[in-house]
């Protein structure tokens, strides 16, 4: 069921109690736990932190914890699945769950006692009625009779095989509408209101909101942008509801300018370029490495390149500056930069490369824009560098948020650097050798073993993030006018040993795309009618494991199924 008053029904509930904590690998998933962890310790509340990256750890922590503790927190996982079949807990443990993944699972909508839903009721759930979904009434098949009694009773006894019958079809048409209305329901995934943000406004109505919460609230958002998971018009009406907060908790009137703290925090709204990384990076690679302007330009061939020169030099900026460091550029270029960048990309056909976004300050020297922890976190917990567990290395993502640990937080820029180099690298060696086959359907692209970094891209969220700078560049270069309008399946090897792939499906990139991904079901239906041997382990359905010898007929019945 939806709770509707966070602050009674959720924190007042777990308040006395020892209360576990079960949080998903994704950015948005580590701010809502980051919030979290700040208010429980304001209260000691007991708690204890498990991350889980996919159902199958889900169930093996729910098994190792459901004796010690009573009340549990999902945070991004749980909403999209029948919680009480996968986990089969006891009648008095009770679960809150925080989850950006849409459709929310009927059952879990429609229990009262187990599932209590921290999410936000105007996003358009569009939730079926209880009565199209279930139904109480069980036919009675007793009464049989052997045909000897009396004509009286046989009459009785035909009216009521007529009822029976009508009974029966009524439950058949209600079954066939009922299969109908969840198919509606269930057929695209797409993502609600980000969980960190949820968790703010909770602290927000107990008068507990700190800046540092709403910073965390601020990256939670700029995760979906930046990962594709919501429209345009939600990320701003979203940002809309967090710059009141910002204006709140910063403002500065003029005397308390000159008695800052060295080590004091802010928080700015900022209309600033997309370019990832730029302002600890220099500007020619981040220009080069940004999947923008990358696509747009054609970075790949050398006509791209020529234009990137002539770029360049339509700013007036020479070589030599915007191959430095950032801020070893000559301040008298730095100062109208986004303008002379803005009035030049405009010249070049890119017109959004200005963004709503907000950056923090940590005293005089530290900046970051909101885009660069989320690519120093994401970098973090899907590190291959060193052999360290998915626990250490989400750990390390959380620390990184703290403002205490800068280093760490430079450490994951590092590592984002040559995430996104990789992945430019791949676009343009997928492009230029014709790797990206039109199935009909859908685009397809398979990483042969052996290409370089594909170590990177057996995880699920560095395999997204190329897939949709993939499909963003292959729309820039090609001529055809149906591909430009195709969704894209994306494969890569995941352990050759096992012999397995990680296989993502994601939605156009069109102008007006909604952000809903049909291919979680689609992926479903295919592994089921040629038995494939998948794995759905992950909390995103369009993301599956497969067999490699399973693969190609896999992508048969899924090409038969969306023809």
């Amino acid at each position: 069921m939806f709770v509707s008053d966070f602050r009674k029904e959720f924190y007042e509930v777990v308040l006395n109690q020892r209360v576990l904590l079960l949080v998903a690998s994704d950015v948005d998933a580590l701010c809502a736990c980051k919030i979290l962890q700040a208010l429980f310790q304001c209260d000691h509340v007991q708690y204890t932190l498990v991350p889980v990256s996919g159902w199958q750890e889900l169930e093996t922590a729910f098994l190792e914890h459901k004796d010690q503790f009573q009340y549990f927190v999902l945070i991004n996982c749980g909403a999209n699945i029948d919680l009480l079949e996968v986990l089969q807990p006891e009648e008095d443990l009770v679960f809150f769950v925080c989850d950006t993944h849409r459709p929310i699972n009927v059952v879990n909508v429609y229990n009262e006692t187990q599932i209590k839903l921290l999410v936000k009721q105007d996003d358009d759930l569009e939730i079926p009625a209880y009565d199209d979904i279930f139904r109480d009434d069980d036919e009675d098949s007793g009464n049989e009779s052997d045909g000897s009694e009396p004509s009286g009773k046989r009459q009785r006894f035909e009216e009521e095989i007529v009822e029976r019958t009508m009974k029966r079809r009524q439950r058949r048409e209600w079954e066939a509408r009922r299969q109908e209305i969840l198919f509606d329901y269930e057929q695209y995934e797409y993502h609600g209101t980000s969980s960190a943000m949820m968790m703010f406004d909770l602290a927000w109505i107990m008068s507990k909101d700190l800046n540092d919460m709403l910073w965390w609230a601020i990256v939670g958002l700029t995760d979906q942008w930046v990962h594709d998971k919501i429209t345009q018009m939600k990320y701003v009406t979203d940002i809309g509801a967090l710059q009141r907060h910002v204006s709140r908790h910063n403002h500065r009137n003029g005397d308390e300018e000159n008695s800052l703290s060295i080590d004091c925090m802010r928080i700015a709204f900022e209309y600033d370029l997309c370019l990832a990384l730029y302002q600890h990076w220099s500007l020619y690679e981040s220009l080069c490495n940004t999947c923008y302007t990358s696509a747009s330009l054609k970075l790949w061939s050398v006509q791209g390149q020529k234009k990137l020169q002539e770029f360049f030099a339509d700013m007036g900026l020479p070589l030599k500056q915007v191959k430095q460091k950032f801020h070893s550029m000559d301040i008298s270029l730095k100062e109208n930069l986004r303008e002379m960048i803005e009035e030049s990309a405009n010249k070049f056909g890119m017109k959004d490369l200005r963004v709503q976004t907000f950056s923090i300050h940590f005293g005089f020297k530290n900046k970051f824009l909101a885009s660069d922890v989320v690519y120093a976190a994401s970098s973090l917990m899907e590190n291959m560098e060193k052999d360290e567990s998915g626990t250490d290395n989400f750990i390390k993502a959380l620390d990184s948020l703290s403002r205490s640990n800068l280093d760490k937080l430079r450490q994951g820029l590092e590592l984002a650097k040559k995430q996104l180099c990789a992945i430019q690298r791949t676009v343009a060696s997928c492009i230029c050798t014709n790797l990206v086959i039109s199935q009909g359907p859908f685009l397809y692209c398979y990483l042969m073993e052996g290409t370089p970094d594909v170590k990177l891209f057996s995880r699920p969220v560095s395999l997204c993030l190329l897939s949709k700078y993939l499909l963003k560049s292959f729309i820039c270069s090609t001529k055809n006018k149906r591909c430009k309008l195709l969704p894209m399946v994306m494969a890569a090897p995941m352990d050759v040993a096992q012999g397995t792939v990680v296989m993502v499906g994601i939605p156009p990139q069109t102008e007006s795309s909604d952000k809903k991904n049909f291919f979680g079901r689609a992926f479903e239906k295919a592994a089921e009618n040629t038995n494939s041997r998948t794995l759905h382990n992950h909390f995103d359905m369009s993301i599956i494991e497969l067999k490699m010898e399973d693969r190609s007929k896999f992508l048969d019945a899924l090409i038969s199924l969306l023809s």
